[in-house]
């Protein structure tokens, strides 16, 4: 699991399939990240390099999924993907369980980043 905690809340991730870009993500942690909203859909975040993804198929992204959107480089929470259809550049990490207030109070903070056991 790698949990996201900024001062005020934290939002847990349940890492699905094992995948490069899954195993890259985790190689990277801990790390700290500034979180901002994309289009009222996601909460999104740049990593401070690309994932080696090769191989990671891409996904139909559903509310609760953390992704990696290649072209960008940027992790995305999203909380209304309603309308995103499948891409092979919207890669699957993982799921959470938070309500959209949580995901709101991660949004201009600096958010630390780590696997948690």
């Amino acid at each position: 699991m790698v949990r996201f905690t900024s001062p005020r809340t934290s939002v847990d991730v349940t890492i699905g399939q094992d995948s490069p870009a899954s195993r890259d993500l985790l190689s990277m942690l801990p790390l700290t990240l500034p979180v901002q909203d994309l289009a009222g859909r996601e909460k999104i975040s740049y990593l401070p390099r690309e994932l080696q993804h090769a191989g990671t198929p891409g996904s139909d992204p559903e509310d609760g999924d953390l992704i990696y959107f290649t072209p960008w480089g940027n992790l995305g929470f999203y909380y209304d993907a309603s309308g995103i259809g499948y891409s092979d550049d919207t890669l699957h990490l993982g799921t959470y369980e938070a309500a959209i207030e949580q995901l709101e109070v991660l949004e201009g903070e600096a958010v630390r980043v780590e696997v948690v056991r």
